[in-house]
């Protein structure tokens, strides 16, 4: 038996219940599956850092992570597609910056989990805590 498995199988009626009656409709995880998706490719969640810090140009994006031009506009219309970011046309140039602050705040968080689990891992490997 794995210890991710109950030993017996027992369902507890009244939490299911619960669980059952709040749960969105199948669209909603659709919807989630697909913003998780978007932030799934780490050139992807490059370039929002990167607009979270600062609007940005396409030009100064592909700089920033040393790539073509070409190559950033596919990803800027990937997350465009995926409501994370918005752009304005001033001239001959087109910036980008996060959709809103629930992306922001979304980034932010992803983020902070990251570096949390990622100092957390490296003071267990350093410090030679015995389990």
């Amino acid at each position: 038996m794995s210890k991710d498995e109950c030993e017996v199988f027992c369902v507890h009626d009244d939490v299911v219940a619960h669980v059952a009656k709040k749960m969105p409709e199948a669209e909603t995880f659709e919807g989630l599956a697909n913003l998780f998706k978007a932030l799934g490719d780490p050139t992807r969640a490059r370039i929002l850092y990167a607009l979270s810090v600062q609007e940005l140009c396409v030009c100064d994006i592909a700089n920033i992570l040393e790539m073509s031009s070409s190559a950033v506009s596919h990803q800027l219309r990937l997350l465009r597609h995926a409501k994370l970011i918005k752009n304005r046309r001033a001239g001959k140039s087109v910036f980008y910056t996060l959709d809103d602050n629930h992306v922001r705040h979304l980034f932010d968080q992803g983020l902070s989990h990251v570096m949390e689990e990622r100092n957390s891992t490296t003071r267990r490997n350093d410090s030679e805590w015995l389990f």
